[in-house]
């Protein structure tokens, strides 16, 4: 594994970090360097540390999370994600992905299904000819391609314009919660 090449490590709650040095020079701090930074616990909480060899060669420990950790920190972190759970900022969100994605694969799964029918109970059909060499079959076939491709670009942009804000919303309440229940650890 590389090193964080210049990436803060640990802290959290809003702590001012110094900025690990890529030589053997003294660390500076973030502003000093230009670089005004925020402790985001969820960017790489889980790779710190994993696979980087001490100083004496020995593998070094895992850092774990404190919401991952045993004991009264974590219980009270599953309480806050089971409150976010329940929470009606949460349900909407999970309904307007349901009210999108039912639909659209109830929708896509018919057309695959109607021309997987078509191709094998009437050939007569599929191979009618549309424009000189090319047939039905090809176009219909050409059509799922286009079809997925279109319900690819409709997906992105419905999570876009409906989804994408709550959810970042919630993500960083959440963080706040699980902030306030460590007692400002990350």
């Amino acid at each position: 594994m590389q090193p964080s090449k210049g990436r803060p490590r640990g802290g959290g709650a809003d702590q001012e970090t110094r900025v690990e040095p890529l030589d053997d020079h003294d660390p500076v701090p973030a502003e000093e360097a230009g670089q005004l930074r925020y402790d985001d616990p969820w960017y790489d909480a889980l790779a710190s540390g994993w696979g980087e060899s001490s100083v004496d060669g020995a593998q070094a420990q895992p850092v774990v999370p404190s919401a991952r950790t045993e004991g009264e920190s974590g219980a009270a972190a599953a309480d806050v994600y089971l409150e976010v759970q329940s929470s009606a900022a949460f349900q909407e969100v999970r309904r307007r992905y349901r009210k999108f994605v039912v639909p659209a694969s109830v929708a896509f799964f018919a057309w695959y299904v109607g021309y997987v029918v078509a191709a094998t109970t009437a050939p007569e059909l599929m191979a009618r000819p549309v424009a000189g060499a090319v047939n039905v079959a090809m176009v219909a076939g050409l059509g799922q391609f286009l079809s997925t491709f279109l319900l690819t670009w409709a997906y992105a942009r419905h999570a876009r314009l409906r989804r994408d804000r709550a959810a970042l919303e919630l993500r960083w309440d959440t963080q706040e919660l699980t902030r306030g229940v460590s007692g400002g650890r990350s």
